[in-house]
C-alpha cells in the first residue's frame, strides 16, 4: 500500500474516503507516508466520491477516492456514474476479500463467482478502466494504466484484494520521468487549421462562441477569450460551463438550453458562424436551439467530445492549442462588429404567493457576497435552475453542477473538494431534498474546517417534482411535499460552534452573510422559499403558455 501512496501522491493532495476492514490498510498507508497527502474520511462513499469529483473539476487534477468492499464499494456507483458521464478524471481505489477466500463464503465476495456479484462488470459500467490487482508485483503497471486512463477523462477503478494489499513489496518512488501524465489531445493538422480558419474568416456578420464543458477541463479559458477576441464573438455558454468565461465581460451573453436566456436561439440563428468550443450541445445545453443551429449558415465545433448536432466543419485537438492557433490565423481578418454589452434577457416566471424569498431575489443577495475568486457548487433541481440563469459566477471563481446524471445531495460532497483543492471559500447551493439525501457531509466540513458556505434554499419539498405534478398531472395530489423541518436550527443544534443561521427574508439572509463573512470555517444557512415557485426552466415555462 506504501507503492500506492507514494504514486497517488504525485498526481493529487488528497484521498477521499470511508474506512472498512478491507481498505484500512491504504488508510494506515496515508498515516506512515513521507508524502504531503492528506486523508479524508467522509460520512458516506457517494459524499466521498463527489469530493474526488469536485476537487478534480475544480483543480484539474487527478481526484483519488477510497472505499471497501460490500456495500461500501456500491455506495460509489452514483457518484462514478456522474464522473463517468462528465468525463472527470478520478481514480476510485476500492478494497475486496481475499482472494484466497473468493467462493469460500468470504463476507461481501463480488468475485462474480456462481451466485456472487462480479465488481469488474459493476464498476466496469460506470468507468473507463477497471481491473482487479491480482499480484502485488503488478501494482505499478496497474496503476500507470489507471491513471492514464482516468487523466483521459473519466473514473478508472482498481479493486484491491485484502491480502494483495498486505503483500510486501519494496517501495521505490518513480522518479519524475517516470509520472503518467494525462493523455491529452494531440495537435489538429496545420491542413484542417487553414480549412477552419478560411470557414471563420467568410462571410459578414456577428459571430457566436458555445463555450462547454471541455473548456473547464482542458482549463482553456484564457485560450477561449484570446479567440473570442480575434473573431470578434459573442460567446455563450453551456449550462454546466458557467465558468468557462468572465460572466461580467462585455462578450458575455448569456446561458444556453433549458436553463438558459430566452434571447439565445435569436442571437445564434442571426449569426454568421457558430463556433461549438469544447461544446457537445446535449438536450440539456440544446433546447430551444435545434432550429437556429439548423439555420445557422455556419457551424463549426472545436472539441474531443463529438457533437450531436450537425456541424459543417470539426477539429478534434487539444482545445486550448487549436483556440489559439485559430486565433493567429483569423486575426485581423474578421470584420469587428463593434460589440457592446447588453443586459441579460431574463426568463420571467409567474409570481409566487408562497411563504419565504424568491429565487431570483434569494440569488442577487448572494451574488452581492461573492468575492472574486469564489467557487459555487450547484446541486440539481429548481434551486440549480435559478443559479445557473441569475447567478453571474465571480471573475476566477469556478462553478460545478451535476448535469450528467443529475443526482441529488452532488453539491455537498463537491464543494468540500473544491474546496480543499482550491483552498479558498466555496459556496454550496442546494435545496431541502439534496440536503436530505447527503447533507450530511456538512459533519466532514466540520471536522476539517473547510471553508464552505452551504445555502439550502428549503421550501420542505421536492420542489422540481411538486412543480412536474402541477404541470404535467392533475396536480390534486402530491407525494412530494414534506413535513415542515427547521433545518437550520437542528445544524445548528447538532454542531454548537458552527456559524448556522436560518432566515425567511432577504434582509435576514443578507445579514447571515454579511455576518459569517469572516468565518474561515464551514458556515450554514438556511432560506425558506416557496414550494410553488416556478423556477427559470425553459420546459415547464412553455407547459405553463401551452
Amino acid at each position: 500500500m506504501e507503492r500506492i501512496v507514494a504514486r497517488i501522491a504525485m498526481h493529487t493532495d488528497y484521498l477521499f474516503g470511508v474506512g472498512g476492514a478491507n481498505i484500512e490498510d491504504l488508510y494506515d498507508a496515508v498515516q506512515r507516508a513521507e508524502t504531503s497527502i492528506t486523508g479524508i474520511v467522509a460520512k458516506h462513499e457517494f459524499g466521498a466520491a463527489t469530493m474526488a469529483d469536485g476537487y478534480a473539476r475544480a483543480t484539474n487534477r487527478l481526484g483519488v477516492v477510497a472505499a471497501t468492499s460490500g456495500g461500501g464499494a456500491l455506495n460509489l456507483i452514483a457518484a462514478l456514474g456522474e464522473s463517468f458521464d462528465s468525463r472527470v478524471p478520478l481514480l476510485a481505489l476500492v478494497g475486496q476479500p481475499p482472494i484466497l477466500l473468493e467462493g469460500r463464503g468470504a463476507f461481501q465476495d463480488t468475485s462474480g463467482g456462481p451466485g456472487r456479484l462480479d465488481a469488474e462488470r459493476v464498476f466496469g459500467a460506470v468507468s473507463k478502466y477497471c481491473v482487479k490487482l491480482t499480484r502485488a508485483e503488478d501494482v505499478d503497471a496497474v496503476l500507470d494504466q489507471a491513471v492514464t486512463a482516468a487523466l483521459s477523462g473519466g473514473p478508472a477503478v482498481v479493486l484491491l484484494p485484502k491480502d494483495v494489499q498486505q503483500s510486501s513489496v519494496p517501495v521505490s518512488v518513480p522518479a519524475v520521468a517516470d509520472v503518467v501524465e494525462a493523455a491529452h489531445p494531440g495537435v489538429v493538422a496545420s491542413s484542417r487549421l487553414a480549412d477552419a480558419a478560411d470557414l471563420v474568416s467568410a462571410g459578414r456578420g456577428p459571430v457566436v462562441i458555445i463555450a462547454g464543458p471541455e473548456v473547464a477541463r482542458q482549463d482553456a479559458r484564457a485560450e477561449l477569450k484570446v479567440f473570442a477576441d480575434a473573431v470578434d464573438a459573442a460567446v455563450v455558454v453551456t449550462p454546466g460551463a458557467k465558468d468557462a468565461f468572465p460572466n461580467r465581460h462585455p462578450r458575455f451573453a448569456g446561458v444556453t438550453g433549458v436553463m438558459g436566456h430566452p434571447h439565445v436561439p435569436d442571437l445564434i440563428g442571426g449569426a454568421r458562424l457558430c463556433v461549438l468550443a469544447g461544446a457537445s450541445m446535449s438536450m440539456t445545453d440544446r433546447v430551444g436551439l435545434d432550429d437556429a443551429l439548423t439555420s445557422c449558415s455556419r457551424v463549426l465545433h472545436i472539441g474531443v467530445e463529438p457533437p450531436f448536432v450537425r456541424a459543417h466543419a470539426r477539429l478534434s485537438g487539444a482545445l486550448g492549442r487549436t483556440l489559439l492557433d485559430l486565433a493567429a490565423l483569423t486575426a485581423g481578418v474578421v470584420e469587428p462588429q463593434l460589440m457592446q454589452r447588453k443586459d441579460l434577457h431574463k426568463l420571467i416566471v409567474p409570481p409566487a404567493a408562497g411563504p419565504g424569498v424568491r429565487y431570483r431575489d434569494a440569488v442577487t443577495v448572494l451574488a452581492a457576497h461573492l468575492e472574486r475568486g469564489a467557487d459555487v457548487i450547484a446541486d440539481a433541481g429548481n434551486t440549480g435552475a435559478a443559479v445557473v440563469h441569475h447567478l453571474p459566477i465571480p471573475d476566477n471563481g469556478r462553478f460545478l453542477i451535476a448535469l450528467g446524471m443529475g443526482g441529488m445531495g452532488y453539491a455537498f460532497g463537491a464543494g468540500i473538494g473544491s474546496a480543499l483543492g482550491r483552498g479558498r471559500r466555496t459556496f454550496v447551493i442546494a435545496g431541502d431534498g439534496a440536503y436530505f439525501m447527503h447533507g450530511h457531509e456538512v459533519h466532514t466540513a466540520v471536522e476539517y474546517q473547510v471553508p464552505v458556505t452551504f445555502v439550502v434554499f428549503n421550501n420542505n419539498a421536492h420542489a422540481m417534482c411538486v412543480t412536474r405534478e402541477q404541470l404535467f398531472y392533475s396536480g390534486d395530489y402530491t407525494f412530494n411535499r414534506f413535513g415542515q423541518a427547521h433545518i437550520g436550527a437542528a445544524v445548528a443544534a447538532m454542531f454548537p460552534h458552527l456559524p448556522a443561521y436560518s432566515t425567511a427574508t432577504v434582509d435576514e439572509f443578507d445579514t447571515a452573510l454579511d455576518d459569517s463573512r469572516d468565518a474561515s470555517g464551514p458556515v450554514f444557512i438556511e432560506l425558506i422559499c416557496d414550494p410553488d415557485e416556478i423556477p427559470p426552466f425553459t420546459t415547464f415555462l412553455k407547459e405553463l403558455s401551452a
